[in-house]
C-alpha cells in the first residue's frame, strides 16, 4: 500500500484509505491518529566485513527498525513531533490539523493545517491551507507550501505566481533549529500569496477565451508526439476529451463564464481526478504530492492563459 498511514477529516484523496475523523485534530491527537508517533534514529553503517563506512548513517525508524534512508553525516533529523511543534508555533495555539500521514513507507510525512481566513476568488469561496512536508531519507528538503482549496469542489488553486512565493523550504543541514525559527515569515508569505491570487483570479475571469483557444490549449497541455503509437494517440485523445468535458460540463463551473479562470479550474479538476493512462503502484500518492505541493500541468495551463 503506497499510503502507509494517514487520517483525514475532509474527503480523502484516496479511495477507502486512511482513518476518517469527524473533526480537525490538535497536534497531540494528530500525531497518534496519523501513525506518526515514532522517531528516527541514526545508526552507523558497516560493510559485510564489519568495516565502518565513515561519513554516512542509516536513518532508522525506532519502533520497527526499518531503514528509511542513508544520509551523510551533515544531515540533521527533524522528528515528526518537531514538525508538529513547528507548525503549532507558526500558526499559534489551538491550530487544528485536517490531515496528516506517511507516504513512501514512512520516508515522507506531511501535515495539512487550515488557516483561519477565508478568501473570495471570482465569487468562489477559497480556504487557504498550509502543508508541511518532510522526508527522512534525504531525498528532499523540509517544505511549507500554500495550498488554496475551492470549497465547492475541493480542487486546488496553487498557481505558481510570479509576484508571490508559494513554497518555503530548508535543507537538512546546518542549524535546523535556527532555520525553522526564521520560517516565521511563512505566514507573511501566505498572506501575500493569497492577496496576489485574488488579484490574478480577477484578471483570469476578465480574460475571455474562445472554444478554439480552449482546444488549442488542451492540445498543448496534452501533446501527441509524431512517433506515438496508435494506442498512445488514442489514450491521449481520451484524456483531451476528458479535460474538455470538465471545462464544458463540470457542475461547479456552470455559473462561471467561458474565460481563463474557468479553464484553470477545469485543468485543476482534471489534474486531481482524471485517471492516468498507466496506473503505477504509487500513482495515487504521487497525485497527492502534486496536489499539495503544486501540479506541473496546472502551472503550464496558467502560463498559457496568462500569456
Amino acid at each position: 500500500m503506497p499510503v502507509e498511514t494517514m487520517f483525514y477529516n475532509r474527503t480523502t484523496p484516496w479511495h477507502d484509505l486512511g482513518t476518517r475523523v469527524d473533526h480537525a485534530l490538535s497536534s497531540e491527537e494528530a500525531l497518534k491518529m496519523a501513525g506518526l508517533d515514532w522517531e528516527v534514529l541514526q545508526q552507523e553503517i558497516y560493510t559485510e566485513d564489519d568495516c565502518l563506512i565513515s561519513g554516512y548513517y542509516a536513518n532508522v525508524r525506532d519502533h520497527d527498525d526499518k531503514v528509511l534512508g542513508v544520509v551523510s553525516d551533515r544531515y540533521r533529523i527533524v522528528q515528526n513531533s518537531e514538525a508538529f511543534a513547528f507548525t503549532d508555533e507558526l500558526l499559534g495555539k489551538g491550530v487544528k490539523y485536517e490531515s496528516a500521514g506517511a507516504l513512501k513507507g514512512g520516508r515522507k510525512i506531511w501535515l495539512l493545517a487550515r488557516l483561519p481566513k477565508t478568501y473570495r476568488l471570482a465569487e468562489d469561496k477559497v480556504m487557504p491551507y498550509l502543508v508541511f512536508s518532510n522526508t527522512h531519507d534525504g531525498s528532499a528538503a523540509i517544505k511549507v507550501a500554500m495550498t488554496p482549496i475551492r470549497v465547492l469542489c475541493s480542487n486546488t488553486l496553487n498557481l505558481a505566481l510570479s509576484k508571490a512565493e508559494r513554497i518555503w523550504s530548508v535543507h537538512h543541514t546546518g542549524d535546523i533549529e535556527m532555520k525553522l525559527e526564521d520560517a516565521g515569515r511563512t505566514l507573511f508569505m501566505a498572506e501575500d500569496y493569497m492577496n496576489e491570487l485574488v488579484k490574478e483570479a480577477d484578471k483570469l475571469t476578465a480574460k475571455k477565451i474562445s472554444n478554439a483557444e480552449v482546444e488549442e490549449y488542451i492540445k498543448l497541455l496534452l501533446p501527441i508526439s509524431s512517433d506515438a503509437t496508435e494506442t498512445t494517440e488514442r489514450n491521449v485523445k481520451k484524456l483531451r476529451d476528458d479535460l474538455k468535458m470538465r471545462y464544458d460540463n463540470a457542475p461547479d463551473l456552470k455559473d462561471v463564464g467561458r474565460n481563463a479562470y474557468r479553464f484553470i479550474n477545469a485543468v485543476s479538476d482534471f489534474a486531481t481526478h482524471a485517471k492516468p493512462i498507466r496506473r503505477t503502484n504509487s500513482y495515487q500518492e504521487n497525485l497527492f504530492i502534486k496536489t499539495m505541493e503544486g501540479s506541473p500541468i496546472i502551472d503550464r495551463a496558467y502560463k498559457l492563459v496568462a500569456a
